[in-house]
């Protein structure tokens, strides 16, 4: 009866820590890498970027992100800050968002050739970003966060409950 208790427990611990991996974010290292190189690139076909990523307001890393020093710490958090919420959009490798993303911020910007791949480095996966949704139009979160968030509370709830019912019995 031990062992099937220790088993159930066990099993909760893993179905939590899969809601809080699926509930994380990153920014994958592949978008830093030179985009528009020939090779195979030339025969996959890339569709537009989904986002309207002339419109959006580039002074987030203009602002904070200045030469000539360019400190990474203020740099990566702007760069955070105007990519995380559409780290899916820009993860897509069939779409050119990572490309033209960052040739508006080198427009707008004047940054090295680089500066953002060699500075802005934390893990294996990328860039961890927080959890924050983004805007919509309207200013609503977006209804991928809403159910990626009921997602990983209900995997809380079934975890509390088996651990309510294992030390209950």
């Amino acid at each position: 009866m031990d062992s099937s208790r220790d088993v159930w427990l066990l099993a909760a611990v893993l179905m939590y820590l899969a809601g809080l991996a699926a509930g994380s974010t990153f920014i994958s290292d592949t978008v830093f890498e030179l985009h528009g190189s020939a090779g195979r690139s030339l025969l996959q076909a890339k569709t537009s970027c989904p986002i309207d990523l002339e419109g959006m307001n580039y002074t987030i890393i203009t602002g904070k992100c200045k030469g000539p020093q360019y400190p990474a710490n203020l740099c990566c958090a702007a760069f955070k800050e105007l990519a995380c919420p559409f780290a899916d959009q820009l993860n897509d490798e069939t779409n050119d968002c990572a490309s033209t993303m960052f040739s508006y911020i080198n427009l707008y910007g004047k940054y090295p050739p680089g500066l953002f791949a060699s500075e802005c480095r934390e893990g294996k996966e990328g860039l961890a970003c927080p959890a924050t949704p983004p805007e919509s139009e309207d200013g609503n979160a977006s209804a991928d966060f809403t159910s990626q968030t009921l997602a990983s509370l209900l995997t809380l709830l079934i975890c509390a409950m088996v651990l309510v019912f294992l030390l209950h019995t």
